[in-house]
C-alpha cells in the first residue's frame, strides 16, 4: 500500500495498492483484515471511493510523455 494525504483536507487519505490479477484481489477481500477494515469503517462512519486503473495496453505510444 502506498498512503497519500491531502493537504488541504486531513480527514481525506488516499490509499494506493496494486494486485497482481482479479483472484489476488479476490483473496484480500476474504481476509480476516478486510473484515476488522469493514466494522472499523462502520464503527467510525468512514467512507470511501474505489477507482480501478489497468495497464496501458500500448505503453510505447505513450513513451514520448513520459520522463523515467
Amino acid at each position: 500500500y502506498e498512503y497519500f494525504f491531502n493537504a488541504d483536507d486531513p480527514e481525506t487519505v488516499m490509499l494506493i495498492d496494486q494486485w497482481r490479477d482479479q483472484a489476488a484481489i479476490d483473496a484480500h477481500h476474504a481476509s480476516w483484515m478486510m473484515e476488522k477494515l469493514t466494522a472499523l469503517r462502520e464503527k467510525y462512519d468512514l467512507h470511501m471511493r474505489v477507482e480501478r486503473f489497468t495497464p496501458i495496453e500500448n505503453e510505447a505510444k505513450d513513451e514520448r510523455f513520459i520522463r523515467s
